[in-house]
């Protein structure tokens, strides 16, 4: 007799969406006739970090977002928003409605930095900035400004720390045309930082950009890119992944045109420094008035040592760029060192190493933090190919119906949000957008109500 394998994703950002559209395209293993797959939502809204972890200034990167919602119109897929795992679903309440549970939950808050005054006024994790440009309906609606703080540092030199730089150095009404929230274009107004500096540990050869993000520095008007020759040197180690590595040549060959190049005297700056070491943030009166560096010197592995030699560096702001971390899921195991879910490939391992039957991990939660968008998909397939072989042992659902799971939802008051309701939400952005002043695809809605009282009606 054949059944029909009901699937959760938790997490619907791109690697929850790649898992379920992999999941509903993919062969059959015998008995089983096909996939329905729910996608549960924190957020009211689909698409994850796409809508809350993209710079509003990267309409292209945000192109994704089509393709993704074309694996949505696949009737075998649904969306249930605003729902919190832990909170509002446990995993043995999803295990009575669902074959198997495939956690797709990122990772969304920083990476902790063990340096001495991290902890002072002014000191800001990137994904906390993040957040609040991108309008989360869970952060505060202010950011803080400080009237003084001319000088900032951002210590990383990721993509992430890149897209900080660039908010932090643009003026509110350069980003007045994306779809950034009217609070988001109100607090970018306070913000009078003039110099950015941004510090990696180690050389060029290391960094961590991409070449379309680094390039995109110099495209506005008011910035010019200044990168200083202090600690711009290539090892044996270096020459080495640049020979293995078409990008990171890439990577080096526009920041050897930003050090050839003369700055234009525009008023805003984003200055990067090689082989500097944060080792401390000065403080204050419980203020951020500085930042100490280590310099470092490369190995001739590509590696850095400390020299014994600190430099202090005037800046009234420091934000952390060093990568995000993702949150302990309820009932399942967790890594407190890399931030990911114990998992063999993609199954979920328990502290005895024996698997945590129908648990599935994919994406940033399962690898951790690294890699570009398009790396989710192999990632999710390779989980499928997983959760696929072991149908055979997976325990079928009390209630497989997938009426059953909206009556329980209902049955316990979740104010959920659907992909109609996603439809009437994105609709109502547009429409805010058409009816500005100034030419603007959308603008955002942030509340959490609103969004889903829009959604709901």
């Amino acid at each position: 007799m054949s059944r029909n394998l009901r699937v959760a994703v938790v997490g619907a950002g791109p690697a929850g969406v790649y898992a379920a559209d992999i999941l509903t395209k993919s062969e059959l293993p015998e008995g089983v006739s096909g996939v329905t797959v729910d996608l549960i939502e924190r957020d009211p809204t689909p698409f994850g970090l796409i809508r809350y972890g993209v710079a509003p200034d990267h309409p292209r990167i945000k192109e994704i977002v089509k393709a993704l919602k074309r694996v949505m119109a696949n009737d075998d897929i649904r969306f249930f928003g605003n729902i919190a795992f832990g909170d509002d679903l446990k995993l043995d309440e999803l295990r009575q409605f669902y074959d198997a549970v495939v956690f797709a939950t990122g990772a969304r808050r920083d990476r902790d930095l063990d340096i001495p005054g991290i902890d002072l006024d002014g000191s800001h994790g990137a994904a906390d900035f993040v957040n609040w440009y991108d309008g989360h309906p869970d952060v505060d609606r202010d950011w803080d400004f400080q009237p003084h703080a001319e000088s900032v540092a951002v210590l990383g030199v990721g993509n992430v720390g890149l897209d900080v730089s660039r908010i932090l150095a643009k003026t509110a009404e350069e980003l007045l045309v994306t779809e950034i929230p009217d609070n988001v274009y109100e607090g970018l107004k306070k913000n009078v930082t003039k110099d950015v500096h941004v510090f990696a540990r180690r050389g060029p050869a290391q960094v961590k950009f991409t070449p379309m993000e680094l390039r995109e520095l110099s495209h506005s008007p008011t910035i010019d890119v200044i990168v200083h020759p202090e600690g711009f040197e290539l090892d044996e180690g270096s020459l080495e992944a640049l020979r293995a590595a078409k990008s990171q040549k890439l990577v080096v060959d526009v920041l050897q045109n930003y050090l050839a190049k003369e700055p234009t005297g525009a008023p805003h700056r984003i200055h990067i420094h090689f082989c500097q070491s944060p080792v401390e943030v000065l403080g204050e009166d419980g203020r951020v008035v500085g930042l100490r560096t280590e310099v470092t010197e490369l190995d001739g592995t590509g590696n850095v040592r400390g020299t014994g030699e600190h430099i202090d560096w005037p800046v009234q702001a420091v934000y952390r760029a060093i990568g995000y971390y993702s949150d302990n899921l309820a009932g399942l195991p967790f890594d407190l060192a890399t931030g990911t879910v114990p998992n063999d490939g993609g199954r979920v391992i328990e502290i005895d190493g024996s698997p945590l039957p129908g648990a599935y991990v994919t994406g940033w939660i399962k690898r951790g933090p690294v890699g570009l968008i398009g790396h989710t998909k192999s990632d999710a397939a390779q989980t499928v190919e997983l959760l696929l072989s072991d149908v055979p042992n997976l325990q079928a659902p009390d209630s497989a119906e997938p009426e059953a799971f909206d009556a329980h939802l209902d049955s316990r008051g979740v104010q959920y949000t659907t992909w109609d309701g996603w439809e009437k939400l994105d609709a109502h952005e547009l429409s805010l957008g058409e009816a500005h002043d100034h030419e603007r695809e959308r603008v955002k809605v942030v509340a959490r109500d609103e969004m889903v009282r829009i959604s709901r009606s």
